[in-house]
């Protein structure tokens, strides 16, 4: 990676905006000029609204020719800045950075992708490139839960991804809603997989990953195959400035993706 690619800022046009729920946006970009390394699934982008500031995005699509999305959440000034953003404005990016959800290594298990809220935009890329090969991995299972059917994203996708089982459930429904409710690890017992030939990714809150991934484990899948996205603040995405320190973890550097068996002593300790 040149120094270019981890520091300036390149810029990237906006070249169509999706709502996909309440506060939440698809942006999907195309470089201006040169386009950025290519992303793995699972790394993140540091994203550019000029004039307010730069946060991490995890990518939720990777196209040809440089082309990437993002799916954001307007929960601050820089967020807000960049769901509001339109077709033709410029946007600066910054990456890749981080670990990949490393799929390849995953070569003949079964897959258990669980996704908690927005989580699911992170865990996008993984699932397209899983069902594109059905023949070099066993059964593939996406469990997805989310507050309200209103919070669902990707809802046009979901139906489209040919695998073995795809479950929602959401915390509360409405009177449209006619599917699950209750916590997304009540939908383990419905997913196919063999636990000792098994890899789980799971991407979403904090508690969520906590519990399906002591869930899994609890049913027999080996700590060092259940792969979980961490988010903590971070500033630089180089791992100088520390903001994003967990135990002996750089975030920005060692994660988000990391291993169960090295995430989970350091989330069993309360407020670090």
């Amino acid at each position: 990676m040149s120094p270019n690619g981890h520091l300036l800022p390149v810029p990237y046009r906006v070249v169509d905006r999706r709502l996909e729920a309440p506060g939440t946006v698809t942006l999907d970009l195309e470089p201006v000029r040169k386009a950025l390394p290519l992303f793995e699934p699972g790394q993140f982008a540091m994203v550019h609204s000029f004039g307010r500031g730069e946060i991490p995005v995890s990518v939720s699509d990777i196209g040809t020719s440089g082309r990437l999305s993002h799916t954001i959440r307007s929960v601050g000034a820089v967020s807000d800045g960049l769901c509001e953003a339109e077709s033709g404005q410029v946007l600066g990016l910054r990456g890749p950075f981080g670990t990949g959800w490393q799929l390849p290594k995953a070569r003949g298990h079964d897959l258990v992708i669980v996704a908690g809220g927005i989580g699911l935009a992170p865990l996008s890329p993984l699932i397209r490139a899983a069902v594109a090969e059905p023949e070099t991995y066993g059964h593939v299972s996406v469990l997805i839960g989310t507050r309200t059917p209103a919070d669902l994203i990707a809802k046009q996708e979901i139906p489209r991804w040919p695998t073995a089982y795809t479950g929602v459930t959401v915390d509360r429904g409405d009177d449209d809603w006619h599917g699950e409710m209750g916590l997304v690890t009540h939908l383990l017992d419905r997913a196919s997989f063999e636990p000792d030939r098994t890899t789980a990714f799971v991407c979403g809150p904090e508690p969520m990953i906590r519990a399906t991934a002591r869930d899994l484990v609890e049913r027999g899948v080996p700590a060092g195959r259940v792969r979980v996205s961490l988010e903590r603040n971070m500033r630089c995405a180089t791992g100088h400035c520390g903001h994003c320190q967990l135990g002996g973890l750089l975030l920005c550097r060692d994660g988000p993706v990391v291993r169960w068996d090295q995430a989970e002593p350091l989330l069993s300790i309360r407020e670090l």
